[in-house]
């Protein structure tokens, strides 16, 4: 059976709709913490527990300023622990920008009569994908506007087109996707294309706001979204991505949304969400909501380390929404993945650096244009260890595998010698002489460390092998 959205009614009860904006607002009005009450729900998160509503709460109600820095304290130091120093790098590539929803913060919008309209054809997006093997990249999220001719089909075709570009040594490896909802069967389409992670933004959580910011089209069907995820796990996809956009509404109200999503997930299907996204508004064309909710950058940083330590086994990605200077510093507090060398103009990937941004070619403003090089060398710079890993995906560590491995922290194990792999894959290919000599000082500096905690012969080996022109090796 299929479901439409017009139509849609919930077939079972595993995908009712979960969010009770009284519960929530009940949470930030009510819970009153004290040092010793914050102080011991931080320690929780650090012994690796997902963190209740009211917990999260807890940390949401600390205003007093070393509080505050106690939380960011506690988000870096569970960050170390979970996910090790490895920062997991993609590039978002817009395959076709047609839509028929009028959400008031996006440039794609229907109603905006000045966007030329752009769907890559098949020779234009394998152009795309070589000019982002050239820059290094390894996976993609490949994003579509919501529209009839973005079925999933046509969302399976593209992504097989993706698989299969090989270009000098390069190739991609996993490509995830940003696109509206599906019924079931849609879902289990574009499962058997072979993506990762399946994401859809609710946007916001609070339900009357959502309907005054999505004023035409399918996703103003408030429930359709927040239950789309539900479908996808139902048609096999295990490995999902949320996000709130802030700005909408109160900041405090969406951190405890996508904590109540996470909830809802683990209780109903055993696994939490493989990612969670927090953009920030940023300037679009003609940009149309009330501004009164805008989140200022401390308040930023706040909500992401609240959010790592809420959510400790969960991805979180920082898109180039935000400038390089707010990227830098919310690394340390709890950001696993970011995108680099960003260019939201649909064919924009093979013109080249998009150094002035035109809003009328990409759905909203970035803030952060340096290059992925540039990126890998500040990341190197900072001891971090960039990442194209997707060894997860390939050998079924996903969903609720995945959690297996990434709850009590055991992820790292993982993680810290894949990313090594793959750096050495780009400092072979792609980096200059002088990224290539700084890239392998931190990798001997990190095995160095690793020795004395695990063994690390078959790392070295497969090291040597990547400069002896073997590619693609992961444990």
């Amino acid at each position: 059976m299929i479901y439409h959205p017009q139509t849609y009614r919930i077939p079972d009860k595993r995908m009712q709709p979960f969010i009770d904006a009284d519960e929530i607002w009940g949470f930030i009005n009510d819970v009153k913490p004290d040092k010793q009450r914050v102080r011991d729900v931080i320690q929780a998160s650090l012994d690796k527990k997902r963190l209740s509503l009211e917990e999260t709460a807890v940390l949401i109600n600390a205003d007093d300023p070393d509080l505050i820095e106690e939380i960011k304290e506690g988000a870096r130091t569970l960050k170390e622990k979970v996910y090790g120093e490895r920062i997991v790098l993609f590039a978002p590539l817009y395959v076709g920008d047609l839509c028929t929803n009028n959400c008031q913060y996006c440039g794609f919008r229907a109603s905006n009569k000045e966007v030329q309209r752009i769907t890559l054809n098949k020779q234009e997006l394998i152009v795309e994908t070589k000019a982002l093997i050239d820059q290094g990249h390894k996976r993609l999220i490949l994003v579509y506007g919501e529209h009839p001719k973005y079925s999933a089909d046509f969302i399976s075709e593209t992504v097989d087109i993706v698989y299969g570009v090989k270009h000098k040594n390069g190739e991609i490896r996993r490509v995830n996707i940003n696109a509206a909802p599906f019924d079931i069967p849609g879902f289990r389409k574009i499962k058997e294309s072979g993506i990762g992670t399946f994401q859809i933004f609710q946007e916001t959580y609070h339900e009357p706001t959502y309907m005054r910011v999505h004023l035409g089209g399918i996703k103003r069907n408030y429930d359709w979204r927040l239950t789309s995820l539900d479908r996808a796990q139902e048609a096999g996809i295990d490995d999902v991505g949320i996000g709130a956009l802030f700005g909408l509404y109160d900041w405090r109200f969406e951190v405890l949304g996508l904590v109540r999503h996470v909830n809802h997930f683990e209780a109903v299907y055993n696994v939490g969400p493989h990612t969670i996204s927090f953009p920030r508004i940023q300037n679009a064309m003609s940009l149309d909501i009330d501004k009164k909710h805008l989140v200022t950058d401390e308040e930023f940083v706040r909500l992401v380390s609240i959010l790592r330590l809420a959510v400790p086994y969960t991805g979180m990605i920082l898109t180039a929404r935000e400038p390089s200077h707010i990227r830098d510093q919310v690394l340390r507090f709890g950001v696993s993945q970011i995108d680099g060398g960003t260019n939201l103009e649909l064919g924009g990937y093979s013109k080249g650096k998009n150094e002035a941004q035109d809003l009328s070619k990409g759905q909203f403003q970035i803030n952060d244009n340096r290059s992925l090089s540039e990126i890998m060398d500040e990341l190197i710079n900072r001891g971090y260890i960039p990442s194209f890993c997707t060894a997860c995906y390939r050998l079924g560590r996903t969903g609720e595998h995945f959690m297996e491995f990434s709850v009590p922290g055991f992820i790292k194990r993982y993680c810290t010698p894949n990313a090594m792999l793959t750096l050495a894959e780009y400092l072979e290919d792609y980096a200059s002489e002088e990224t290539k000599k700084a890239g392998y000082n931190l990798i001997d500096n990190k095995i160095k460390e690793l020795e004395q905690e695990q063994k690390t012969e078959k790392l070295k080996e497969k090291i040597d092998k990547v400069k002896s022109g073997q590619r693609d090796l992961y444990f």
